[in-house]
């Protein structure tokens, strides 16, 4: 066996958990190495939506400009259509992805960034590239085997596949970030709940100029109800826009008891034709594979210096675009942590708030995907066509909403309604931004319970309470305008105060950490025009807010402190994980 090759953070998986994990540590100066078994990075367009606070992360990141220069923008995402075929009836839409006018709004309030569709081959050379070129050491056609730990640190046996020979990789901490059948999580024996392998799929890559049946009606998402659409998958067919308006992804169900059929060229352009509803226009199929839908979620994401993140923890289908974000995200929460504890400004006990933070994240996300399937069942339910039919039958039902009279009136209030209740899928705000950390980095202010006047899942509601991601407002410095999230982040802490805190900014560079200040107020380093920085932080001028390196609030305090540097001090030993 050859020398052993020692790193900081030895990382399993280029996807998006592993490469944006090894873009914050490569970020933060954290020396790390990516080892992926594979020959490239993904070659298939598989996840895609990329929701805010994502694109927050990017942004803080530096590749957010890099994202939308390939993404399909937002306002091209949001006519998600229910039609017969794409050239046959539409049934109805919803304005989706936050096309809906008051949507629209709430997400321009809600962050300074929009939400895009990238598809995971485009995505993972941009957080890949940016890695390498901060010093991510990448690691082609190289297999994970097996890893030991000690007190000290993880040896990790990899295999060359180019050379055939194995040698061991020396980390400190090890991150598994390999996918959904992670071999990683499994060595590491993390406890699972749920089950894989629920329902079957397949998903078909092909070419076609669908200009004329998708330009007048952009989207990314068409859902086609046609019969066997009900058979397995993920509720219903669907066509997913690739690239406007010539790259295309069908989604198509099959009986998983049955196993997958064979997937041949005649096989999948039957497919294709099918959903289309054309069978003269051109189509080129460039792949195809069968997948299935899980329910699976880890309960806790780590035993001692392994950890695992995005698909090993998380498991379940498309619905919701809800992936590739949670794994991003879950990297990025793995980050800071691991850099801190590794320079010595943290205890190693903050790493354990990594799965009290995230494993809540993950099953929720699990449960609204797969829910969401279950929600597209009433659509058919509104034409008759859940119980087994010819498919002449079906399409009785569906041109019975067009008559006279009061039965196709009611089929016609059901099928709107049916339609209209997967904003739950395509317009979830509060899934995509409501998350509340309660863990040890997160020190709890005394106030009441949070509470939710509106739906928690189609609703983002910003607040500055601890365990709550810092409130977007846009504030000024000089001539520049810049967001609240711009002023946070970067690797370090941040405390935020105003006019009457520099009992706060004291306490602040007193600290061992490093700890960014910003005073936001009249004649300050920042102010507030319009006033939404006074209302969103909710607490006094003179009060103080302690955010982390990923943007949450770590420590809120309502008002000056007469003494600033204990209170602070303590709050500090409490999330570093140095408290008694």
């Amino acid at each position: 066996m050859s020398t052993v090759v020692e790193t900081d953070v030895l990382i399993v998986g280029s996807g998006p958990a592993g490469a944006s994990a090894a873009l914050a540590l490569s970020t933060y100066g954290v020396p790390n190495i990516v080892v992926t078994r594979y020959a490239s990075l993904a070659d298939t367009p598989r996840a895609h939506i990329t929701n805010q606070r994502t694109m927050e992360v990017l942004r803080d990141l530096g590749v957010e400009q890099d994202v939308i220069a390939r993404a399909t923008p937002q306002h091209l995402m949001g006519n998600t259509t229910f039609c017969t075929s794409l050239a046959g009836e539409e049934l109805g839409r919803v304005r989706s992805w936050g096309n809906d006018p008051l949507v629209q709004a709430a997400h321009e309030l809600a962050s300074p960034t929009r939400m895009c569709d990238l598809p995971q081959h485009l995505m993972e050379p941009v957080l890949v590239d940016a890695a390498v070129a901060r010093g991510t050491s990448l690691r082609f056609e190289t297999e994970y085997l097996s890893h030991t730990q000690d007190a000290d640190g993880v040896t990790a046996t990899v295999r060359d596949r180019l050379r055939g020979d194995t040698y061991e990789i020396r980390a400190k901490y090890l991150i598994g970030a390999d996918g959904g059948r992670s071999k990683v999580a499994e060595d590491a024996g993390l406890p699972m709940g749920g089950q894989m392998g629920v329902a079957g799929s397949i998903n078909i890559v092909f070419e076609a100029d669908l200009t004329r049946y998708v330009a007048h009606r952009p989207a990314t998402l068409y859902w086609v109800l046609a019969p066997g659409a009900t058979v397995g998958g993920i509720g219903a067919g669907l066509v997913r826009c690739v690239r406007p308006w010539n790259e295309w992804l069908i989604v198509w169900g099959y009986d998983v008891t049955a196993g997958a059929p064979d997937l041949t060229t005649e096989y999948a352009e039957s497919v294709v034709r099918q959903l289309l509803g054309d069978d003269e226009i051109p189509v080129t199929i460039k792949s195809s594979s069968a997948w299935t839908v899980n329910e699976m979620y880890a309960e806790s994401y780590s035993n001692g210096r392994v950890f695992c993140a995005g698909d090993a923890t998380h498991r379940h289908p498309p619905s919701n675009g809800l992936g590739s974000n949670t794994s991003i995200q879950d990297a990025y929460n793995l980050a800071w942590k691991l850099k801190l504890v590794l320079d010595g400004s943290a205890s190693p006990k903050l790493l354990d708030t990594y799965t009290a933070e995230r494993a809540p994240v993950g099953k929720q996300v699990v449960t609204r995907a797969n829910r969401s399937i279950g929600e597209t069942a009433p659509v058919f339910e509104a034409l008759d066509g859940l119980s087994p039919q010819t498919p002449e039958q079906l399409w009785a039902n569906i041109a019975a909403r067009k008559e006279v009279g009061e039965a196709a009136e009611k089929q016609r209030a059901k099928l709107r309604e049916a339609i209209a209740f997967k904003v739950y899928e395509f317009n979830a705000h509060g899934v995509d931004l409501n998350q509340r950390y309660t863990s040890d980095a997160i020190v709890p202010d005394g106030t009441a319970p949070e509470t939710f006047p509106r739906d928690p899942e189609l609703h983002h509601q910003p607040t500055s309470r601890p365990g709550a991601r810092i409130p977007h407002a846009w504030i000024t410095s000089g001539t520049r305008t810049l967001s609240t999230l711009d002023t946070v982040g970067q690797g370090r802490f941040t405390l935020l105060t105003g006019i009457g805190g520099e009992g706060w900014l004291r306490a602040a560079e007193a600290q061992d950490v490093d700890i960014a200040t910003v005073v936001i107020g009249p004649g300050q380093q920042y102010e507030d025009p319009y006033g939404d920085w006074a209302r969103l932080s909710e607490v006094s001028d003179a009060g103080a807010l302690l955010v982390r390196p990923d943007g949450f609030v770590a420590f809120r305090h309502a008002t000056a402190a007469l003494d600033a540097l204990g209170v602070l001090s303590d709050a500090l030993r409490r999330i570093l994980g140095h408290a008694r």
